[in-house]
């Protein structure tokens, strides 16, 4: 198989207001809207924010998000932090800190029920740095 795109489509209660979290905060631009399903870009992917109540999705499969982590790689952890959680007042479920395994992060709430976690890579410690792969 030659995968041509693969992106995340997070099921959602309020798709309107997931999308404009995720354009808001994180920047993302839209491709395409219906009242339904909206699919966002940026320079670096795509997301879609989907309504988890639409006809598409097999009986069974319509619950609500649980235990899905988006990792958002930045530049500079620390003044997203700031930004995120002390000027937009988001919902903080990890505070900021550096990881030996080569992170500095913190993690907020999204809309429905979905974890943001801000990535700032650094230098990970000796007993980490081996696992990396070699480029």
């Amino acid at each position: 198989m030659e995968v041509t795109s693969f992106y995340p489509v997070l099921m959602v209660d309020d798709v309107p207001a997931s999308a404009r979290f995720y354009r808001e905060v994180l920047g993302f631009e839209t491709a395409f809207e219906t009242n339904w399903y909206v699919s966002l870009r940026f320079a670096g992917g795509e997301l879609a924010v989907l309504d988890r109540s639409h006809e598409t999705i097999p009986d069974g499969f319509r619950e609500p998000v649980r235990g899905l982590l988006l990792n958002v790689e930045v530049e500079d952890a620390a003044a997203e932090h700031a930004r995120m959680v002390g000027e937009l007042g988001l919902s903080e479920r990890l505070p900021l800190r550096d990881e030996a395994f080569g992170q500095r992060h913190f993690i907020v709430e999204a809309p429905g029920g979905v974890l943001l976690d801000v990535i700032e890579p650094i230098e990970p410690s000796p007993e980490f740095a081996a696992a990396y792969a070699a480029d």
